[in-house]
Formats: structure tokens, C-alpha cells, sequence
């Protein structure tokens, strides 16, 4: 198996060393304006969009071509050839971008070594990257980032497939967990299995203090050196494997990217750090999730990503139900804890192995894909595996007022459990799904704690992203579908009667629900009781799906 460069270990003894070269290095790219925005404009869009492919061909062409022209731009030009085309640049010029570090600072850094053949036509010596360093921008709720992140050379860089402990920058995983973030206040908060430091270095945008977590030395090595770097302070970096590092601890926020991927787990399948958690089947994520209720405080919420099995005949449409439907049996693994459970995607196992096969760097079409792909299917037979599904994962500890039915005024305090398949486009989010959940969860909290009399006395308003269709047969004056369509959020697209309609409709926070249904009755001569019995579930639906809103 190929093997990626390594940096030097970190020690006490040089760490002080190693943040002083950083805090040259940090000078230097914020003098070479080392950004997202501008190496799109060094480019150019297509160039951009090919890269984002794991193409780099039209990037280099337009850098060759405009070499003359580069100017004040020349530091970041060289800065992209080396660190996000992974090309050898010559040696001055690298000393030209990083005046402050210098060749010899990037060379103890581990961040570049000097290769043998000459790169320039004057036969300069020149240095190769020997780690992924770039920037990745960003925009949450508490408005836009943007930092320089390390990580291994991917396979663009290296020319061959990764290796088994590669340290991954920020992926499509990554970003998708980042931006699902409660972005509410925490006081201590757990990213488990941290791998670059990315989750740690978004949750310190909200959070007080952070343990980061993970089984790899080197994950955490390159972890500190992203957090030196863009100046993250509170975060403790701790080394094992899933709970054990937090053994007796608990926290109000853990997040987890764990490695969910289901990899056989047999001798000649490579086993990578990233992305296989080393246990059979899905048993990696079920893990996670039984083990964060002991280290949840009361109130505290857990947010992970994972994969999850469909056994024996289970149906991904969720027909078949019961132990062998994958999204039944994650929630069976969350039963102790309140949760919801979003199912975004399901793909059979032919299309999940080849998948995983392409990312380790297996080209199809060779001997060695076709043995891997044996490899997995004898694995998901063996199980009885037909699919595989992937989602968001959210757990909540109920705090003691709200673990059990209350008696205290109309309170009914209703658990959150809920199971769904969302596997349509989402809506539009720019600051991402955090702040929309946060949102779901308070207002089901209040809704939950009211029984139908005093949810009959609410007075809500139609969330500001939501539009009502009405779809005609040419020439009816009725309509034949109605349709409450979320903007944000999870985009749902919700069906809508008469009833229901006409109550969104007059939902502008004047009149309560109680009084909206009895206008409603008359109007359409029905019983209001009958009526009431109707419309007050689906309110409450509504009010969880942030479609509704309480006025106050």
C-alpha cells in the first residue's frame, strides 16, 4: 500500500517552535491574500469547477499561461501551484511567497521538501508540498469565516492512491456536519474523532471549551497544527479511541464525522482512518450513538453523521419495517435518548461498494477493483445486506423536568422521536440546516408541552420562507392540489386540504388556532369539535417542521 510523506511528530519540546513558524506562515499567506476568493479569480470559474472534480489540468494550463502576468499576484500563484495543484515549484520562488518562513522554516514545518530535479528554466532547485494546505471559506450563523486548513496531499498531489492512515481535509462529510452545528451557545463540547480539527475549529465559533478526540497520533498532529494556525484557542486534543478518552465525562454538545464507511473487515481490504471504523457492519455507528448517553449532560444534544444497514429483506421505502429496516433499527440504537433521525440518502450495495472501492483510489476496470468489489459483496451477502443508507443524526438528553409526562399546568411534554426520509433536495440555507434545527427544536418543545385546549389558544404565524401552490385543470375554478412549500430548512413540500389551507392562511399571529377552527366550522358547515380533531395534529407537524411559528 502506498504511503503518503509524513511530518515530524510534534513534542513539548519543539511545540513552541512549531507555533512560532506558524505565526510566520499565518503572516505570509494573509500577505499573499492566500483565499478562496482569490484563487477563483486567479482561474477562473471553469478551472475552479474542474478542481472541485479533482481535475487540475485547466488550472495549471491558465496559470502557464499567464505566468508574465502574475505581478503582485506571483506569491499566490506559486502558493497554488505548490500547495492545491501539488506541483514542484522552484525554490525561490516558494522563498518569494513566504518572505516571513522562508524555504528553510517550510522545510522544518513539514510542510515542503526539496525534490532533485530543477523546476525553472535557469535549473533552480525546487520544493514539493509534502502536506495539503489551502483555504476553505465558510458561512454559519454567526456570519462568514474563512481559514487555511492542513491536511495530507489527497490523490491529485500524490499521483497514486492514498494510505491507509491519510489524514483528510474538509470533505462533502465534513461540510455537511459543520453546517447541521446547533449554533446555540455550549459550554464544553466534544468532537469525536476530530481527524483535521475541522468540527473543533467550528464548534469554537460557539462553544467555551472543546475536547477533540481521536485514535490516530497523527490526525491530532495535523489537528494542532490547523489550530496554531488560524489562532483557535480552547480546545484539548486527546488521543483514543471512540468514548474512552472522555471516560466519566459529559458535555452539552458532541459532534461526530465518524469513520462510518462499512468496509470488510478481512485481511487485503485496506482499512482507512478516515472513513472505517474497524467494526463489522454498521457496528461503528451504532456504537456513537448508544455510548453518547452516558456523556450528554441533561439538555445536551449529540449531532452525527453514519451509514446504516438494510437487512434480511428490509425495504429503504420503509415497507417492509421492523428490525431489518435501517432507519427503524438506528432508531432502536437511539431509544434510550430523544432523537431524530433523517435519512438523506440509500444506495444498494453494488453502487455503495463501488463507491468506496474509487475513493481508497482503486480504479475500475483492474484486477485488484474487481477483488475488492468480491470482497464487499461477500461481505453485505453474508449479512444480508440489500442497501446501505446515510443520514443526519440528531439525540437529545432530556432533562429531568421533561423525561417523564408532567402534570405541572396543561404540560403533556411529548419525547421527541422521530424517524424520517427526506431524500429530495434540501432548501435553501446559506448559513446551513444549524440554525433551523435549533429552531424545530425549541418550538416542538413548546408545543409538546401543551395539551390541545391550550395549543387551541396559540396564536402562530406562517414561517417567512413558506409559499402556498395551487394547481388547476385548465378551465376549474377549484384547484386540484394545494401545496405549503418550504424556501429553507429540508425544502418540504407539505399537502394541504381545505381545512388545513384555509388555517396557514389565516395563521398572521390575530386570531388563536381555537378561534381560526370555530370561523372555519361554520364556514364550511362541519363539526368544530370533529374539525378541531383534525387540523390540531397537523398544526402541531407544522410547528416542528419550522412551518408555523408560536406569534409570541
Amino acid at each position: 500500500m502506498s504511503t503518503e510523506p509524513k511530518p515530524s511528530p510534534l513534542t513539548l519540546a519543539d511545540a513552541a517552535r512549531v507555533d512560532e513558524l506558524l505565526g510566520l506562515l499565518r503572516a505570509d499567506l494573509v500577505a499573499a491574500d492566500f483565499t478562496v476568493e482569490a484563487l477563483e479569480a486567479l482561474w477562473g470559474d471553469d478551472a475552479a469547477a474542474a478542481l472541485h472534480r479533482g481535475e487540475r489540468v485547466p488550472a495549471r494550463r491558465v496559470l502557464d499561461a499567464r505566468r508574465r502576468e502574475h505581478g503582485a499576484s506571483a506569491g499566490l500563484a506559486t502558493l497554488a501551484e505548490l500547495f492545491v495543484l501539488g506541483v514542484a515549484v522552484p525554490r525561490g520562488e516558494l522563498g518569494e511567497a513566504l518572505d516571513g518562513l522562508g524555504v528553510d522554516g517550510a522545510i522544518e514545518l513539514g510542510l515542503v521538501s526539496e525534490v532533485g530535479e530543477a523546476a525553472g528554466p535557469g535549473g533552480e532547485a525546487s520544493v514539493r508540498a509534502r502536506l495539503d494546505l489551502r483555504p476553505y471559506a465558510f458561512t454559519d450563523a454567526h456570519g462568514r469565516g474563512e481559514w487555511w486548513v492542513i491536511s495530507d496531499l489527497g490523490e491529485l498531489a500524490l499521483g497514486h492512491a492514498l494510505g491507509e492512515h491519510h489524514v483528510l481535509g474538509v470533505g462533502g462529510a465534513s461540510m455537511t456536519l459543520s453546517g447541521l452545528m446547533l449554533p446555540t451557545p455550549a459550554r464544553r463540547v466534544l468532537d469525536l474523532g476530530t481527524g483535521c480539527g475541522i468540527q473543533a475549529m467550528h464548534a469554537s465559533r460557539f462553544a467555551d471549551r472543546i475536547v477533540a478526540t481521536d485514535i490516530s497520533e497523527r490526525a491530532l498532529e495535523i489537528a494542532r497544527l490547523n489550530l496554531v494556525l488560524n489562532g483557535i484557542d480552547g480546545v484539548e486534543l486527546r488521543l483514543g479511541s471512540l468514548f474512552e478518552p472522555v471516560a466519566g465525562e459529559r458535555f452539552d454538545r458532541i459532534v461526530s464525522n465518524p469513520p462510518f464507511v462499512i468496509t470488510p473487515r478481512i485481511e487485503g481490504v485496506p482499512e482507512y482512518d478516515y472513513r472505517d471504523g474497524g467494526m463489522v457492519g454498521d457496528a461503528l455507528v451504532e456504537a456513537v450513538i448508544r455510548g453518547a448517553q452516558d456523556h450528554l449532560e441533561p439538555g445536551g444534544v449529540a449531532q452525527l453523521l453514519g451509514n446504516w444497514e438494510y437487512r434480511d429483506g428490509g425495504a429503504p421505502d420503509g415497507d417492509a419495517g421492523g428490525a431489518s429496516d435501517g432507519l427503524e433499527r438506528v432508531g432502536d440504537w437511539a431509544a434510550a435518548l430523544e432523537h431524530w433521525v433523517i435519512e438523506r440518502e440509500v444506495q444498494h450495495v453494488t453502487e455503495y461498494a463501488e463507491t468506496w472501492i474509487r475513493d481508497g483510489g482503486t480504479r475500475p476496470g483492474t484486477a485488484e477493483f474487481d477483488r475488492l468489489y468480491d470482497a464487499w459483496l461477500d461481505d453485505f451477502a453474508a449479512r444480508g445486506v440489500s442497501h446501505v443508507g446515510f443520514g443526519y443524526v440528531l439525540l437529545r438528553r432530556a432533562d429531568a423536568a421533561a423525561s417523564a409526562d408532567s402534570t405541572a399546568g396543561a404540560g403533556r411534554l411529548a419525547r421527541l422521536a422521530r424517524l424520517e426520509r427526506l431524500h429530495g433536495p434540501l432548501g435553501s440555507n446559506e448559513a446551513g440546516l444549524g440554525a433551523h434545527l435549533a429552531d424545530c427544536l425549541v418550538e416542538h418543545d413548546r408545543q409538546a408541552a401543551l395539551d390541545d385546549a391550550a395549543l387551541a389558544a396559540a396564536r402562530f404565524t406562517t414561517a417567512g420562507d413558506v409559499t402556498e401552490e395551487r394547481h388547476y385543470w385548465p378551465g376549474d375554478d377549484d384547484p386540484t392540489a394545494m401545496l405549503l412549500r418550504q424556501g429553507g430548512g429540508f425544502g418540504r413540500a407539505i399537502s394541504l386540504d381545505t381545512g388545513l389551507a384555509a388555517l396557514v392562511g389565516a395563521s398572521d399571529g390575530d386570531l388563536s388556532v381555537g378561534a381560526i377552527v370555530a370561523a372555519l366550522a361554520q364556514l364550511l358547515e362541519v363539526d368544530e369539535t370533529a374539525l378541531a380533531a383534525d387540523l390540531l395534529p397537523a398544526v402541531r407537524t407544522l410547528v416542528d417542521d419550522g412551518m408555523l411559528r408560536f406569534a409570541d
